[in-house]
């Protein structure tokens, strides 16, 4: 897998108030992950320990077989497992190619800590899938 360059990371909305200099520190903790459409990139039930962000593309969420919602470029998902009970809550399958930037969870732990306003924007996010 390749590392995210600073053009994938400013083109997110999550790291849109980060400078240059933050992105280009941030830009090796995430790889760039090419799949086409019908890929399930989580599985409900599953352990998680990967942030995902869809620098292009869109995928389905579903739970219990039920679409919950579709997600498009700049969204993110996987951060309920990581900020949780560490299991996923739902299945993600991409409905187009996509491009995906992925995060593991020790950098995760360390963007969260960096950057607490980018960390506080994922947590209102959650708060807000969580309703």
């Amino acid at each position: 897998m390749a590392t995210a360059d600073i053009s994938d990371l400013a083109a997110v909305p999550l790291l849109a108030s980060l400078a240059e200099q933050e992105l280009s520190e941030i830009a090796p903790w995430f790889d760039v992950k090419e799949v086409g459409a019908g890929v399930r990139l989580v599985g409900e039930g599953t352990t998680g320990t990967t942030f995902f962000v869809l620098a292009e593309g869109s995928v389905d969420v579903t739970a219990g077989g039920e679409r919950i919602a579709s997600l498009g470029r700049g969204e993110f998902f996987g951060e309920m497992a990581l900020l949780g009970l560490g299991r996923r809550t739902a299945t993600v399958t991409t409905t187009s190619e996509a491009r995906v930037l992925v995060i593991v969870g020790d950098d995760f732990r360390r963007l969260q800590s960096r950057f607490p306003a980018v960390a506080a924007q994922i947590e209102a996010t959650m708060a807000e899938r969580l309703v």
